[in-house]
């Protein structure tokens, strides 16, 4: 089995992830864990030998139960922040995906192993909750059509 695209060097955390954009009814699907009081994206670790494409469909399949096609890259995301007192730096593709309004069936469990529930935040409304990544919050208003690199700090 290959391993997740993921290192230690001293002292700061890498890691390499796709995630899947789905959206309904100006919503944009979400994750949130038993143990955080955030919300984040769907979507996870690449593994080695793997696309950022293939890794985001199979991501959103272990994640939802949805088996969903890519609809575009929206953005690249470059990352730096500080996770349980550990400084990372995540490259993260992000991907639109083709939503089939299939019925969510999360059994998915965070990479620190705590069960994971997928939950709808309203678009409009973002930036009121804490979740990640915040860019979202104005650019899932006006989704363009080219490719967005975003580089933040949070």
């Amino acid at each position: 089995m290959n391993k997740d695209i993921f290192f230690e060097n001293e002292g700061q955390q890498f890691r390499l992830r796709a995630c899947g954009i789905i959206i309904r009814d100006q919503q944009v699907l979400m994750v949130k864990n038993e143990q955080d009081r955030y919300y984040y994206a769907v979507g996870g670790a690449v593994k080695q030998n793997e696309t950022t494409e293939e890794a985001v469909i199979r991501e959103v399949f272990e994640e939802t139960g949805l088996r969903l096609e890519i609809d575009r890259l929206l953005y690249v995301h470059q990352n730096f922040f500080t996770f349980r007192d550990k400084p990372f730096h995540e490259l993260a593709f992000y991907y639109l995906m083709k939503d089939n309004l299939g019925a969510i069936q999360s059994d998915s469990y965070s990479f620190e192993g705590v069960k994971e529930h997928m939950v709808f935040l309203p678009i409009n409304t973002y930036h009121t909750f804490e979740a990640y990544p915040k860019f979202f919050a104005e650019a899932l208003k006006n989704i363009k059509d080219d490719v967005s690199f975003i580089t933040t700090r949070e």
